[in-house]
């Protein structure tokens, strides 16, 4: 009899894109597997997750904003209803199991699924772990996490240490610079900077990017730019008259982007720093400032003292980063220095891990 799994989470591209990984491996190993992904209604997964070929539900749930503490007065009324939802899908689908990737929507879906002795895993992509998956790992059946030392955040006995699935296109990528180069129409001899702020866009990155686009005309030097759809439209017109620019809202083929890059400039989401470790990237990291117990700082400080990254504070971008992404992409003395720590940390098959772990557990 096939075996049925549930994938739940979202919200970014960091939680979205390891859970297809997961799906995509775990399907190569047992093709009878049957998959249903869970989760929040109008967020990014709704339309990621059917490009990739799996169904999704929706849920009806919003996560805690910090921004605005008004909007969280129906908070506990969403909660509710979502536990309402998953309750209808886990009748209608019977899972064997539940997989857990991250983001609010997972976590009715591993609660419900633990009431009812279904095993669950959880997928931790940050090295600090997210306070709905503190809470799910002490029933959880098995943790998967990115790095060592998650044991003040888990049961010790229940943590595997998998690294963080990366998508095929960019684990096995095989484009060369040139080509990258020219599939964003720019020249094949200048120096490049890849700058991504993830795919809501970075605010304080653009703005510092968009006051100094000249100066990087000046040194001769290119930027591949991803700005998220925030304000797209203004950083557009404002490299317009700049032929060493290629702006982007978002960049689909991600492994263009890297083999075309010297240096990235690159907020620290648990995703975009196990790419940059694959791809062996020099990388100036500014980590975003409100995420969830500032996680991103330390994401980025784990690859800072080991010597395989540079660091920028986000208040600290106007004064800084400028500087510190001139220098480091003139020296390859230090890209080669960071290129080679960070080559050491790259985990590679993670995704292939994870399916032969949680299959030995549904054998």
């Amino acid at each position: 009899m096939s075996k049925k799994i549930i994938i739940a989470g979202g919200g970014t591209g960091g939680h979205i894109f390891p859970a297809i990984a997961i799906a995509n491996a775990l399907k190569a190993m047992d093709n009878t597997i049957e998959f249903l992904f869970i989760g929040a209604k109008g967020k990014m997964e709704m339309e990621k997750v059917p490009k990739a070929g799996y169904a999704i539900k929706g849920l009806t749930i919003a996560g805690f904003n910090r921004a605005s503490l008004l909007k969280n007065i129906t908070l506990p009324f969403k909660l509710i209803q979502s536990f309402f939802e998953v309750s209808t899908i886990f009748k209608s689908f019977r899972p064997n199991a539940v997989i857990g990737v991250g983001g609010y929507s997972s976590f009715p879906v591993l609660r419900y699924a633990q009431s009812k002795n279904i095993p669950t895993f959880i997928h931790e992509s940050n090295s600090f772990a997210g306070r709905s998956n503190i809470m799910l790992g002490k029933k959880a059946t098995k943790i998967f996490v990115a790095v060592d030392g998650m044991e003040k955040f888990f049961p010790k006995e229940k943590i595997l240490v998998s690294g963080n699935p990366v998508r095929q296109s960019i684990a096995h990528a095989t484009v060369n610079k040139q080509q990258a180069l020219m599939a964003f129409g720019l020249l094949p001899d200048l120096k490049t900077i890849l700058i991504v702020g993830g795919s809501l866009g970075a605010k304080s990155i653009n703005e510092v990017i968009q006051n100094n686009l000249p100066v990087f005309a000046n040194h001769q030097i290119q930027l591949i730019w991803q700005t998220g759809k925030t304000n797209a439209e203004a950083y557009q017109q404002a490299a317009a008259n700049f032929r060493n620019v290629s702006v982007n809202v978002f960049i689909d083929n991600m492994e263009m982007a890297y083999a075309a890059a010297d240096v990235v400039i690159s907020r620290s989401g648990a995703m975009a720093v196990t790419e940059l470790c694959v791809l062996n990237k020099a990388v100036v990291f500014v980590p975003y400032p409100h995420a969830a117990e500032d996680h991103q700082t330390a994401n980025a400080m784990y690859l800072v003292n080991k010597q395989a990254a540079l660091i920028v504070k986000d208040i600290e971008v106007k004064n800084e980063l400028i500087s510190t992404s001139l220098e480091l992409v003139k020296s390859e003395q230090k890209q080669n220095e960071l290129k080679q720590n960070i080559a050491a940390l790259a985990k590679t098959d993670a995704d292939i891990f994870i399916a032969k772990e949680i299959l030995k557990i549904l054998a």
